[in-house]
């Protein structure tokens, strides 16, 4: 057993693959190749004299000794990277950060956010995937993002929340349109966690009788109705200008609407300090006041 001989990068490409799943993933994570990660694994395998990964039809599964190895060193990793964090400038920090969110989180507090982590942490590069609610819970739980931004309440046991504020919904038309019981109207698909707030709203309005189309794109539904495609109901960041410009208006005789709150939120054992402290940036948000 040759224990000296063991780097800190074997231990965080095992912790890698174990947290998402398969060699191809970590190697995406860690900005590498595939083959490279597997020879990292021979390597650490052969100075511990154990195998930690054995094969299951077409996928690698830790063994027994693979899986105590992972436990164990989790809790050491972070505290070594907390260490180094702790001894640096936050603002030399490197690494990749995968953020998700929605499109609606997208379209608000998302842009400044970025700009901004990009002037203060020039060596960490940001990978930003835009996703259905449903889809960012999944990535974020599995591992495959590290923080997500997204509408309503995110119920999850693996995730850890913080609310940053809320949005404005808004029922809207272009001009020329004369609403009627045939008019269209255009809602987020019923996997959107903001679909049960339209389909409520609209069941409870004088437009109930009108047929309901769904989309899972926000900027193709206001596409849609700024070519007088029917009515739609969108959050107001995303159509700030075209009330400005009077491209679209509000309306006539449309229930109010709630507004939909947001969180952000990472896994609830993260322990890198790289994320945690991006996440505490990002809790202390608030969707009211973005311009």
């Amino acid at each position: 057993m040759s224990i000296n001989r063991i780097a800190f990068y074997h231990l965080e490409t095992l912790l890698w693959i174990a947290r998402l799943g398969t060699f191809a993933a970590a190697a995406a994570r860690l900005n590498t190749t595939q083959p490279a990660i597997s020879a990292r694994v021979r390597e650490l395998e052969s100075h511990l004299g154990t195998a930690l990964f054995r094969r299951e039809g077409r996928t690698m599964a830790l063994t027994p000794a693979g899986r105590e190895l992972v436990r164990e060193s989790e809790p050491l990793w972070a505290r070594f990277q907390g260490v180094l964090m702790g001894c640096s400038d936050i603002s030399g920090a490197t690494g990749i950060i995968r953020i998700g969110a929605g499109e609606i989180a997208a379209a608000s507090c998302l842009p400044g956010f970025v700009a901004q982590l990009g002037r203060d942490l020039p060596q960490v590069s940001l990978e930003v995937d835009i996703a259905l609610t449903a889809d960012l819970i999944q990535q974020l739980a599995s591992g495959h993002a590290d923080m997500a931004f997204a509408a309503g309440r995110i119920a999850h046991p693996m995730l850890r929340t913080a609310p940053i504020g809320n949005v404005d919904l808004l029922w809207l038309a272009c001009p020329s349109i004369t609403v009627t019981t045939q008019t269209p109207i255009w809602s987020l698909s019923n996997l959107s966690p903001l679909y049960r707030i339209m389909k409520d709203a609209i069941a409870a309005s004088d437009l109930a009788e009108c047929p309901l189309n769904l989309c899972n794109n926000v900027r193709t539904m206001i596409d849609i109705v700024l070519e007088g495609g029917g009515i739609g109901i969108f959050p107001q960041p995303m159509v700030r200008q075209y009330l400005a410009d009077c491209r679209l208006v509000a309306v006539p005789g449309a229930p109010p609407m709630p507004p939909v709150d947001f969180h952000v939120a990472v896994r609830a054992a993260e322990a890198d300090p790289l994320v945690l402290a991006i996440f505490d940036r990002a809790s202390r948000l608030d969707l009211r006041s973005t311009p």
